[in-house]
């Protein structure tokens, strides 16, 4: 499916962790630009919420974030977990590509809400992968005014660090929704409106 259309010494492990890289594209192109239906995790504590958007409920049960730091599409060094614009705060974090019809379709929800809630302890991310050329990505991000940064993974390495059974990102659009604590609460494997966005929110700003 189109898109919408070293280790010297361990070369064992230097193709284990290409092959794994390459597992988790591939797995991302036969669900990008589409719709993708949630998956439940087994042994996890999701429910089923307003919309398709998975949720964990039971703040107990929640899994920790992974480490999401780098680049962003203008070169700066961004660190969500660290960064005084993030910390303490419900961080939403949208994986998108500039080559995605359905991502396109959804930016002007995210820029919505993104400024309506930047008040309420909210801030939104992106995470923009297999977009080679950043060039693209930022003329996407110009074109539709979005006020947030964006991580640049165009190979798809931060994909890798969520952990398996989590709310991990399976599609291309994904948005994945981290509580204060930097705790996973909720994904959606689809693009989302603004009343899915608020409907999502409001009860994570509500925590206490």
């Amino acid at each position: 499916m189109s898109a919408c259309r070293a280790l010297r010494r361990h070369p064992s492990r230097r193709r284990t962790t290409l092959l794994a890289a390459g597992s988790a594209l591939a797995a991302l192109v036969l669900t990008a630009c589409g719709s993708g239906g949630p998956k439940s995790g087994g042994q996890t504590q999701f429910v089923q919420g307003s919309g398709g958007v998975e949720l964990v409920k039971d703040k107990d049960g929640r899994q920790d974030a992974p480490d999401l730091s780098g680049k962003t599409l203008d070169g700066k060094d961004l660190d969500v977990a660290k960064d005084p614009e993030f910390k303490g705060k419900i961080v939403v974090l949208n994986v998108w590509g500039s080559w995605c019809s359905p991502c396109r379709a959804e930016a002007k929800n995210l820029v919505k809400v993104a400024n309506d809630y930047k008040d309420k302890g909210v801030q939104f991310v992106g995470l923009d992968t297999r977009d080679p050329d950043p060039s693209n990505a930022i003329a996407f991000e110009k074109q539709f005014a979005v006020p947030y940064p964006s991580l640049h993974d165009s190979s798809g390495k931060l994909l890798l660090r969520f952990p398996k059974g989590s709310l991990n990102p399976q599609a291309i659009p994904s948005t994945i929704f981290i509580d204060r604590n930097g705790k996973i609460a909720a994904r959606a494997l689809k693009g989302l409106g603004e009343d899915e966005l608020r409907e999502t929110l409001d009860p994570l700003i509500a925590e206490k």
